[in-house]
């Protein structure tokens, strides 16, 4: 098994100094009131206070497609690469990502990095969290780079379509992966899905719960089997890279985002829908 990118608090802050390393705050502030949901750029908190050196990368503005199937479908490989070199992070860099919310814009931001075909990404496990409660050093502003270049290699087996996904339901090959709470999962799902909550990833702080723990997780919901393929979902494509990142801990590198998740699958309400805490 490869190692897992997930970096401590106190790991991290040994290595600030290093000249390529490049730390970012992704960090999206979402809210859901009586017309849905809503994203909000984590600009102003980021300014509030932040790790030493990091720079902020609005996802929002930065790394979606507008014209996507879905609010929230990465960007084009040029986008993205233009928005990352802006922030002064290149072909040699190391990356660490943090959030200062749930942990799944840190999550979402690695699984782009990865889409890329960029593999130097550490998550700051427990995010902004951990690091203000090992009580290490934080600072305001923002911080900047000197823009460079970030070649993109994109690698398009890690993003099902739609029509991907509808033909998924009817192949037992392909394992759809639920990552949202057991309750939206069992309000209506897409058929044949399993659910692992993106919430039980993590432990009371926010950290990666131990292998045993996830190996437990998701060989129940037979995400561990070398015949399937794993395709994790969610509500906007955020939440499905928390489980995502969680299949690569257990050393699965073969996971795809279905990225337009349930905004895309409900935009037709002629796909069917399954309610229930099992799959049909």
């Amino acid at each position: 098994m490869t190692s897992i990118p997930l970096i401590s608090a106190s790991d991290l802050a040994g290595r600030l100094d290093e000249p390529n390393l490049r730390v970012v705050d992704a960090t999206v502030h979402l809210s859901f009131d009586a017309d849905g949901a809503h994203v909000e750029s984590g600009l102003e908190t980021y300014r509030q206070g932040h790790i030493p050196g990091a720079v902020f990368i609005d996802q929002i503005t930065g790394l979606t497609d507008p014209e996507g199937e879905a609010p929230f479908a990465a960007a084009a490989s040029e986008k993205f690469a233009e928005t990352v070199g802006t922030a002064g992070i290149g072909n040699d860099s190391t990356v660490v990502v943090y959030d200062t919310v749930n942990g799944i814009w840190a999550t979402r931001l690695w699984w782009q990095f990865g889409l890329e075909g960029f593999d130097d990404v550490l998550v700051l496990d427990g995010g902004y969290a951990a690091w203000t409660r090992a009580g290490l050093p934080t600072e305001t502003g923002e911080s900047t780079y000197p823009a460079t270049t970030f070649t993109p290699h994109r690698r398009p087996e890690r993003v099902v379509s739609t029509d991907e996904v509808v033909a998924a339901t009817r192949d037992d090959s392909v394992l759809l992966i639920n990552a949202l709470d057991r309750e939206s999962y069992a309000a209506g799902h897409i058929p044949s899905s399993v659910n692992v909550p993106f919430p039980e990833l993590v432990d009371e702080n926010g950290q990666l719960r131990s292998l045993d723990e996830l190996r437990e997780l998701f060989a129940a919901a037979g995400a561990l089997d070398a015949s399937v393929r794993p395709v994790t979902y969610c509500g906007g494509g955020i939440a499905a890279t928390a489980a995502a990142f969680a299949l690569r801990a257990l050393g699965r590198d073969d996971v795809a985002i279905y990225d337009g998740s349930m905004n895309a699958w409900t935009a037709d309400p002629a796909r069917p829908l399954t309610t229930g805490d099992a799959p049909e």
